[in-house]
């Protein structure tokens, strides 16, 4: 039986930790590099003197990353793999390490290449995914909140849907203030609650008031203005990173149409948001499509970018095909997939499960030319 043909014979790979870096050239003897900004620089000088065109590493964490962009930017191709697919393939060696068997591998073209999105979409992920962690985070001072109330026996959140809408910031904010009156904080409510809710909701606003409750309330609800504030200033910053992605507008452009789909709640406050995403776009609207309201779109367009080409479709364009297409993506996004059905690109932790396979990758495609 012939032995498989090496396509890379400087074919390397890297097995990347926190602290160290194992390094390997088509299967040789694995070297040792720190993980400092300036061990990352010898690695990339020691590759370039080596010949070295093609590098192939895990998605380890965040750890990847810096490894990544310095390679990267000196020219190189870096190839993240799946750790899990390269474990399942047979004929490793016992005494061989992990930077050896992916060395190995990688010189025969045997890793298939995870998804990760270009240098300019990254630092739009970046601002998103900031953003996310601070709406999770805002919305577990809520619970609070709704906790602090609770323990006073305050039933607001059970009449009114949302305790942070206009009607219950104002009652928080009230109670806070020191007003116990369950009539006073029932003026404070929107017309509608007064007129349908009124009863229930003046017997739900007596209550046990003690001071150590109060005290939870008040740091619940100071700790869920913090996080809007910050909130609004990921807001401001991904819209200073559209406005340069699409730079400056051209007067002979065509309009772009209005928005036909509400975001929701926790969409970003950016003034004419819709506008720049169809520029970015090229002139395409994908709202258009079934469940991708301007949200969505920003979280799709920050995760792969507006190029669904080669890099982005599996070959085989199944729904075997694209379960496998998400687990590639995965091994570039720390691991996880928190939404299997997600846009049917397996776009890893952003929830997105409005979107289907079936109703729009089509469509998509279409609107992209991909």
């Amino acid at each position: 039986m012939p032995s498989l043909p090496v396509l890379d014979p400087t074919a390397a790979a890297i097995d990347v930790g926190s602290e160290q870096l194992h390094v390997s050239i088509a299967g040789g003897p694995p070297k040792i590099f720190g993980a400092t900004t300036g061990e990352l620089h010898t690695l990339r000088d020691s590759f370039l003197a080596q010949g070295v065109r093609s590098v192939a590493m895990e998605a380890t964490g965040i750890y990847w990353l810096c490894p990544y962009e310095v390679l990267e930017k000196a020219g190189l191709q870096v190839v993240v793999v799946n750790g899990k697919y390269v474990k399942n393939l047979p004929g490793r060696k016992t005494d061989m390490s992990d930077c050896q068997w992916q060395a190995t591998l990688h010189a025969h073209g045997l890793l298939k290449p995870g998804c990760v999105p270009p240098e300019h979409i990254r630092r739009l992920q970046d601002y998103l995914r900031l953003r996310s962690d601070h709406i999770v985070m805002a919305g577990s001072h809520e619970q609070h909140m709704q906790k602090a109330l609770e323990r006073r026996n305050l039933k607001i959140h059970d009449v009114i849907s949302d305790l942070t809408g206009v009607s219950g910031l104002r009652m928080v904010q009230a109670i806070i203030a020191g007003q116990r009156n369950p009539v006073a904080l029932l003026a404070l409510c929107d017309p509608q609650i007064q007129k349908h809710k009124a009863g229930r909701l003046r017997a739900a606003l007596e209550g046990t008031w003690k001071d150590e409750h109060l005290f939870a309330l008040r740091q619940a609800h100071e700790l869920w203005q913090f996080y809007q504030g910050k909130i609004t200033e990921c807001d401001q910053a991904i819209e200073a990173v559209l406005k340069e992605l699409v730079g400056p507008a051209d007067p002979q452009a065509p309009t772009p149409p209005g928005p036909t789909k509400r975001s929701g709640i926790n969409a970003p406050q950016i003034a004419g948001l819709h506008g720049l995403l169809f520029r970015l776009c090229g002139g395409k609207d994908p709202t258009q499509l079934p469940g991708v309201a301007d949200y969505v779109l920003l979280q799709l367009l920050s995760e792969v970018g507006t190029d669904l080409g080669q890099n982005w479709k599996p070959r085989n364009t199944s729904p075997r095909g694209w379960a496998w297409h998400r687990e590639a993506i995965k091994a570039a996004n720390n691991g996880e997939v928190k939404s299997v059905s997600a846009i049917g690109l397996g776009v890893c932790s952003a929830s997105l499960p409005e979107v289907s396979v079936a109703a729009w990758i089509k469509p998509w495609e279409a609107f992209t030319g991909a």
